[in-house]
């Protein structure tokens, strides 16, 4: 019988975290700390996170997901976090994980904008697990700009739209997309995040999803790769069968790519 993930709400000053903690059976092989991606791509990933981590559980791992400040059930909205608030976050998780598992090797997880976010230095050694990571944030946040930029084109409009939206933001105003208002300490912060090495080295395990099978790695994740590489990490990459679960109209999962992180850890 599986047993249900830890359910709780992590205190962040006078604010709090929504937490869940997937436990294994026994001592853990290491601790894994799951990042989610941005705005509406985080509920579509709910269901592949969550048999993801329940996998990574059955195979001795201790996982910890945690929704980011204005995200799912945590406090304040959207509107409200910024990138050094989603920063803070990550520390909170690290010092509950270490807290309940300490000096076991610790594995941060992102799909996605959560790569970007995950891929700093923390201070201590860390592995990291990329799910369909973006090379940079300014490619980021201009893909989720031209979200209201399409919607508007299909109306007949959006002529100068991504240039406003830029000017209000760079002049420290909100912008609304998808239903979502985003902060200009937000914009800033992922578009200045790079996929790039930093902390003292360990390993990456880089995986993509394809439509077609035996497809392979694009040339900028093959170029992100290489900077790790150089730096002394010791990489692991592979592209597995799978929708874009993170984008699709209905929820869909990949099943392939759960069994590949399971072995990649």
């Amino acid at each position: 019988m599986k047993r249900a993930p830890e359910v709780f709400f992590l205190p962040a000053g006078s604010e709090q975290r929504l937490c869940l903690f997937h436990a294994p059976a026994g001592t853990p092989r290491s601790c894994v700390l799951y990042l989610h991606p941005f705005a509406e791509e985080m509920n579509k990933s709910r269901r592949m996170a969550a048999l993801a981590c329940r996998a990574l559980a059955d195979a001795g791992h201790a996982v910890l997901q945690i929704d980011l400040r204005g995200c799912g059930d945590s406090s304040a909205d959207f509107g409200d976090a910024t990138w050094p608030d989603w920063q803070a976050d990550v520390q909170l998780a690290l010092r509950w994980l270490d807290s309940r598992h300490p000096g076991m090797p610790l594995w941060l997880w992102g799909l996605r904008a959560g790569a970007l976010l995950a891929a700093g230095d923390w201070g201590r050694p860390v592995n990291f697990l990329l799910w369909q990571p973006m090379p940079s944030g300014k490619l980021a946040l201009q893909q989720f700009l031209r979200l209201k930029l399409a919607a508007e084109m299909a109306g007949g409009g959006g002529k100068g739209l991504m240039e406003q939206m830029k000017a209000q933001l760079a002049a420290g105003e909100a912008v609304e997309v998808a239903g979502y208002r985003v902060h200009p300490a937000l914009a800033s912060g992922l578009e200045a995040a790079r996929l790039t090495p930093a902390g003292p080295a360990g390993r990456v395990a880089w995986i993509e999803v394809s439509a077609q099978a035996g497809d392979t790695l694009k040339p900028a994740s093959l170029q992100a790769l290489q900077a790790w590489q150089e730096a002394g990490w010791t990489v692991s990459s592979q592209v597995v069968e799978g929708p874009s679960f993170w984008a699709t109209t209905e929820i869909e999962l990949a099943p392939a790519l759960i069994s590949a992180t399971v072995e990649a850890l």
